[in-house]
């Protein structure tokens, strides 16, 4: 394989060299649009896209540089640990916030430091209180969720989140404008849409990096079934 830089056109054309192999080729990519964010920068590695999903098969056969692992229920230990096991990229772990509130975060948030995490990450709803003791307890980001344009970002930093996970739906490209316009430097992870129009739209508003919701498996399969049956259709 030639991984010389080749001129053409006058230009430089750099040449990466890429090996998939057959079996771990057949895999969930993330869309390439992502791929223009700044990135955030987490313990020296370049974070760009998030995968978020709490599949650990999913999670073992996509291509994201990081993940964002939150679920609509009381966070537990041993959810955590069973995602951090397969996952072979970095790990922000939902410690709730929203339902589960109180000391119950700091405790599962130290937890999730224990067994690896690289961050936390708290719902909308969590109080600024929660935040601040996090801080005093973790030496990992504490990722805050924010929901509405409405939110105070002033009293957030303060209580020192140290990322937004901007998750406002339709909403987002204003709500990181706003947060941009006050705090340029502050990174931003947000979820961006069904598309790469929506995508890119976040980008240019701001995002550091990019939330991608991959097929679940009920949609891999129906993909896969449907070509097992013309490979026997053809036979």
């Amino acid at each position: 394989m030639d991984i010389t830089n080749m001129k053409e056109t006058g230009e430089v054309k750099k040449i990466i060299p890429k090996y998939d192999g057959v079996l771990r080729s057949h895999r969930v990519d993330v869309p390439e649009c992502i791929r223009r964010c700044t990135g955030i920068q987490l313990f020296g590695r370049r974070l760009k896209s998030f995968a978020f999903s709490t599949d650990v098969a999913i999670i073992r056969n996509i291509n994201a540089d990081a993940l964002i692992a939150v679920y609509p229920f009381t966070p537990q230990p041993v959810i955590t640990n069973a995602i951090l096991a397969v996952a072979e990229m970095p790990v922000l772990a939902g410690v709730g916030g929203g339902t589960t509130g109180g000391p119950r975060v700091i405790d599962i948030a130290q937890n999730a430091e224990f067994m690896g995490a690289a961050g936390v990450v708290v719902n909308a709803p969590t109080k600024n209180e929660i935040v601040e003791k996090l801080k005093e307890k973790l030496d990992i980001p504490v990722v805050v969720t924010v929901v509405s344009i409405h939110e105070d970002i002033d009293a957030r930093i303060s209580a020192g989140a140290d990322i937004f996970n901007v998750s406002g739906s339709v909403e987002n490209p204003a709500i990181i404008r706003k947060i941009r316009e006050k705090y340029p430097n502050m990174p931003i992870l947000a979820t961006g849409g069904p598309t790469d129009e929506t995508r890119l739209a976040t980008i240019e508003a701001g995002a550091n990096a990019i939330t991608y919701t991959p097929p679940s498996n009920g949609e891999l399969f129906a993909i896969l079934m449907r070509k097992y049956r013309e490979i026997k259709a053809q036979e």
